[in-house]
């Protein structure tokens, strides 16, 4: 099973560009589902996320926010991949 990674975005946000494209390039070498949500418009979301978007989750569990470390989100998936 491979792991699945949310993240919680918004449009126009140069933090969320950023991060999406480091988990994009991540992708091209770590086998993974990636989800992009865009909080804009959906009050619950922005009221959980509003403040420290991006968001990423990592089945479902808060991994990181306002950025994305690259190679702490490659240590978090390989782990994940020798543990499954």
């Amino acid at each position: 099973m491979k792991p699945s990674v949310i993240m919680y975005s918004r449009n126009g946000c140069h933090l969320c560009e950023t991060a999406e494209l480091i988990a994009r390039e991540v992708l091209l070498e770590i086998d993974f589902d990636l989800k992009i949500v865009d909080i804009s418009g959906d009050t619950a979301l922005e009221k959980a996320y509003g403040e420290e978007v991006p968001v990423t989750l990592i089945n479902g569990e808060p991994h990181d926010f306002l950025t994305l470390n690259q190679r702490r989100f490659e240590r978090a998936l390989n782990e994940f991949n020798q543990n499954s």
